[in-house]
């Protein structure tokens, strides 16, 4: 018995031409049309398929459910300062008390101070701990970051990004994925 899913349900893993995921945090994965978009512009190999098909009346094709790019993309080396990646380089927690909840970044000197909004001035901080730190030095309101803030590497992103796997992987990505189970998010 087939069981059909909406093709929307049907994203597909994304490898580099070495086989490895373009990204793990956010897990590299396209729509069903631009993996099937990729195909027809011969960009892609599919690895791995789905039940599900796409017809038209006079064309039917299982939708891809693993591609690899045939040419090799050569990851960035410095990732984009933004606010998701300062979560993702401080594991989604606060510096200060270590919680999950309602974070905030916190310049650790602050902006007031001469502080800047760099990798190496800027933590994860939960909203109490922004607020109670306020405007002040880490000494003088005694809270001292967890780890320094520095600037990571790719690796260093993907490395945490795979201790928080989404709550949906398909069994055919698995043998490509490779998540640090015994890392604790």
């Amino acid at each position: 018995m087939t069981i059909h899913v909406s093709p929307q349900a049907c994203p597909a893993l994304v490898l580099n031409a070495d086989f490895r995921p373009l990204s793990y945090f956010p897990l590299s994965l396209w729509s069903w049309q631009d993996a099937v978009k990729a195909v027809f512009l011969d960009r892609v190999n599919i690895v791995s398929e789905y039940e599900n098909a796409v017809r038209s009346p006079s064309f039917e094709m299982r939708l891809p459910s693993v591609v690899s790019l045939k040419e090799y993309v050569r990851p960035s080396r410095h990732p984009a300062f933004t606010r998701f990646n300062v979560f993702l380089r401080d594991r989604f927690s606060c510096q200060y008390c270590g919680s999950r909840e309602d974070l905030t970044f916190d310049h650790v000197i602050p902006r007031s101070r001469g502080g800047q909004t760099t990798w190496d001035n800027v933590v994860a901080a939960c909203s109490p701990c922004n607020l109670r730190k306020g405007n002040k030095m880490p000494k003088d309101a005694d809270m001292h970051p967890f780890q320094r803030p520095f600037a990571p590497s790719v690796n260093d992103l993907q490395r945490n990004g795979r201790a928080f796997p989404p709550n949906y992987l398909h069994e055919s990505w698995m043998d490509y994925l490779y998540w640090d189970t015994e890392l604790e998010p």
